[in-house]
Order: C-alpha cells, then structure tokens, then sequence
C-alpha cells in the first residue's frame, strides 16, 4: 500500500456544541480547523475529550459524518459534553458564554497521543482548552512530544476570563506560529508590555518568542501575514454574512496548509482570505467547501 502524502494535522483542545439561535452547531476551534485542514487536504485528527452523554454520542456521530477522525476523542464519565452559548449581533458576529467542568477540561494524555504528536506536521492550540490545570498539561505534554520541524500553531481565542499573561506566553513559548485577531492584538500586547504600531508589535512578538510567522485578522478589513523582515497585507472583500463562527478557523487551517506547501505569503494569504470570506458566507463553523476552494492544496492552486 502506498504510504499516505498528505501531511498530518492535528486540532488540540476543545470540542462542543455552539447552542445558536438557529439550533446548536458542532463547532470548538480545534475541531473546526481539523475539518477545514481535511477538507484543504490533510489528514486530519481531533484531540479532546466529550462526556458519556447524549451530546457526547451526537459529537461522536458528527465526526463520522464529517469524515473526522475520532480516535483520539476520549470519552469521560464523570463530566459532560462541553457547551457554548452563542448570540449573535447584527453584522454576525458572536458572543459566547463557554459552560465549566465539561468534559474538554479533563483531556488526560497517554502513549497513542504522544505517539501522534510525534507524526504531527501541525497542530493548533489555543488558550482556551488551557483553562484548566488538567488540560492545560496535557497540551504541553503533546507540544513538548512534536518534532522540531512541527508547525505548533497558537490560535489565542481569547474568551470571557479565560486568559491571562502566563497562559499566553507560556503558549507563544512553545508555538512557532500566531495567530491572533485585531481585537486580540491589543490585548496580547498590553499583557506582554509591548507597544507601538501595528507592525511593530508583531515583529516584537516574533523576536521576543522566535516566531516563525504572525497571522493577523482584521475581519472585513482583511488579513496582515508577517515573518521577519517582510509581510503580506490582503484587503478586505465584502461578503453578504450569515455568521463568522469558524471563520477564524478556517483561515488558520489554510494558513497551515500553504505553509506546509511551501507557498508565498502573499498566496498564503489570499487564499486563507477566500476561505474565510466563504464560511462568513454561510451558517455554522464547518460549511461545505467549494472545489475551488478544496483544490487549492499541496502548492496546486
């Protein structure tokens, strides 16, 4: 049998129902990216954790169904499934109250995800799923497991309270790319005492951590890429929005995808930009997407 080409990528923490106003979405970040890197062309895994619940087995079954490997998915008796409650605003964009103790906050390590971890060609990670102290150990133990060459991908999703400046920079420590909003930048840069334009706090944070790249979302006002020495604006294109859950996600998982390739910053970032705009376009974190868009994979645009 020929061995699989496509890299392996892996989506650590988090995994829930978005309860919406519209009915509850299989969403959390790390799964999100999982199915957009998938559907870019990787091999693709969630690590988390669900209750033994119904919205546990629902989680289960939504995995199959979108063809997302699930043997990492832990199952925990004692907590149950994790859950968000979202509320959107005119222009879509959500707020959220993320529910305590659930399952996602007891992901415990063991021998087959260190294993993976070693496979990984990249894994996403964010603060959130590190809110606790049992999966905030777990997640340094599988960062601490990859390879040298591993894309280990912060994605900071600041949300509520759950953050501060030892969480951060603990995770910028151990990442090798950022990626952060505009409404997260200012934030990130007052916990870590950094100051000036935009730019500048960027290439800050890529000394200060030896980052290989910053990815910066502006929502409709586009998306900044910067590596040391050089940088990529693409502006923004209006879209008729439905919701931007997942949309953040999705850029990262082709963020990822075009670094793996080997791709420009600049075709990085126009087609991280499509990708996004298209699932803005449509309700819920994981929309099918497009040819055009799934086929933009391995440097083949």
């Amino acid at each position: 049998m020929p061995r699989d080409a496509r890299p392996i990528v892996v989506g650590l923490g988090e995994v829930l129902w978005d309860l919406l106003p519209g009915g509850k979405q299989f969403g959390g970040a790390p799964a999100n990216f999982a199915y957009h890197a998938q559907a870019l062309g990787a091999r693709a895994y969630v690590v988390s954790c669900v209750g033994a619940d119904a919205l546990g087995d629902e989680i289960l079954g939504q995995l199959d169904v979108l063809a997302l490997n699930r043997d990492y998915v832990a199952i925990d008796a004692a907590h149950p499934t994790g859950t968000v409650s979202v509320e959107l605003d005119a222009g879509g964009r959500p707020t959220y109250v993320i529910h305590e103790n659930v399952a996602w906050d007891f992901l415990r390590p063991g021998p087959a995800m260190l294993s993976l971890a070693g496979a990984a060609d990249a894994v996403c990670f964010g603060s959130l799923a590190q809110r606790s102290a049992v999966s905030r150990a777990t997640i340094r133990d599988f960062l601490a497991a990859t390879g040298k060459n591993c894309l280990r991908i912060f994605d900071i999703n600041l949300r509520q309270h759950y953050f501060d400046v030892d969480t951060i920079a603990a995770g910028l420590s151990l990442a090798t790319v950022l990626k952060l909003n505009d409404e997260e930048l200012p934030i990130v840069a007052d916990l870590l005492s950094i100051g000036g334009a935009e730019e500048e706090m960027l290439g800050m944070l890529c000394r200060r951590f030896d980052l290989r790249l910053v990815a910066l979302t502006k929502g409709a006002q586009g998306s900044l890429l910067f590596v040391p020495g050089k940088s990529s604006a693409q502006p923004g294109v209006a879209v008729q929005v439905a919701d931007t859950v997942g949309a953040g996600d999705a850029f990262t998982a082709a963020l990822s995808m075009g670094m793996l390739a080997g791709l420009g910053l600049d075709v990085i970032n126009a087609h991280a930009n499509r990708v996004a705009r298209f699932v803005c376009s449509r309700p819920g974190a994981t929309p099918p997407l497009p040819p055009e868009l799934r086929s933009f994979c391995c440097g083949k645009p």
